[in-house]
């Protein structure tokens, strides 16, 4: 029986059922294409979240495992109680930073109408700042003299960013519960991990061939290296500097702590957002508090020169700018979640291309020799 590769036969017999074949080949390609494409469409709105779970299993595989032998080998209670603590790490302090956004907003809203917000004048100097100094000086003049014309001046600018700022509440709100979803998926990820790292293999030996594990073992070194000395290191700082503007008292510390969060992934220091904060504070209270939270923005923008160190792990040397531009690219295309699945993908795909140039040099030397 000739294949498809074979030259179509010169009985008109055997070009009729050489033409039925491939006609039945083309078909089945078909089908199966639409398939595909069929099943990426259902998927397509999960795909993210899974690869985060997935991401966020591995990562902490190591310490499941660990917990489990604490609770006399129960992997399955350690999943769940790792999953129960981290939702509840994410929804309390969100919960608690919300009530006091709302607090202040409110705060703000009633002394606005009551009269009691004083501006200080500018200084003359401001004036004397090159582009926008004359600009700058009237508007802060305006808003110190008469902040009730300024307000009603800039009411239309106001209005129009109304529904702009609802969208992105509504889509942090959307991204907070993909966490929580991709929370759950590695959860079961982890109460199934053997399974689970028993069919990753599977998959990536039957495209990979005889390299599929080494591929693996890569991947999983990445995930890890990433997910503790990029990803854990800005956690770790984003808690530190909200803990600090909560303590101070500074306006809508929910919100900076997130800034805050996507310098430290981005590789960004974290004293861009936190260095104005602190002169705000400086403004606002006596001069003690300021300088001791002055000192406190100063420990959080250095503590990842000792903390990736300590939590990175095995060496893994990534350079900036593919975390800068993996997280960066991640989170326009999916989000707050994207910011971490971005820069850990990215990582993993300079890990495997640096691995491949390395295997093709000693290839060629060995050829050579």
């Amino acid at each position: 029986m000739n294949s498809l590769n074979d030259h179509p036969p010169r009985d008109p017999n055997e070009h009729a059922m050489y033409t039925k074949k491939a006609i039945e080949a083309a078909i089945r390609i078909a089908v199966l294409g639409l398939l595909v494409v069929w099943t990426f469409a259902l998927i397509k709105p999960f795909l993210i979240p899974v690869v985060w779970g997935i991401i966020l299993a591995v990562a902490v595989d190591p310490f499941i495992a660990w917990f489990s032998n604490v609770l006399g080998g129960r992997r399955a209670l350690a999943a769940v109680f790792f999953v129960t603590a981290v939702i509840a790490c994410l929804v309390i302090p969100t919960i608690l930073l919300t009530l006091s956004s709302i607090d202040t907003i409110h705060a703000l809203t009633a002394r606005m109408y009551a009269g009691n917000i004083n501006i200080p004048p500018p200084p003359a100097t401001v004036a004397d700042w090159p582009l926008i100094g004359p600009n700058l000086h009237q508007f802060w003049l305006l808003a110190s003299t008469n902040l009730a014309a300024l307000l009603k001046q800039f009411a239309p600018q106001m209005k129009s960013a109304v529904g702009p700022l609802i969208g992105s509440i509504g889509g942090g709100l959307f991204g907070f519960f993909m966490v929580i979803i991709s929370t759950c998926i590695a959860g079961v990820l982890l109460a199934k991990s053997e399974k689970s790292a028993s069919l990753a293999r599977k998959v990536v030996v039957r495209f990979a061939g005889q390299r599929g594990n080494q591929i693996t073992d890569l991947t999983v070194g990445a995930i890890r290296g990433v997910m503790q000395g990029v990803v854990g290191v800005a956690i770790i700082q984003a808690i530190l500097a909200a803990l600090g503007m909560l303590v101070i008292g500074v306006p809508a510390a929910g919100f900076w702590a997130l800034l805050v969060l996507i310098c430290a992934v981005s590789q960004l220091p974290p004293l861009i957002v936190l260095g104005p904060i602190a002169a705000y504070v400086f403004t606002s209270h006596t001069t003690v508090p300021a300088v001791l939270f002055l000192i406190w923005v100063i420990f959080v923008g250095i503590s990842d020169s000792f903390l990736k160190p300590m939590l990175m792990g095995r060496g893994v040397d990534l350079p900036m700018l593919i975390i800068l531009v993996g997280s960066l690219g991640g989170m326009m295309l999916s989000g707050i979640i994207g910011l971490f699945v971005g820069a850990v993908v990215l990582a993993i795909m300079y890990i495997l291309f640096m691995a491949w140039l390395e295997d093709s040099d000693q290839s060629q030397a060995m050829i050579d020799n």
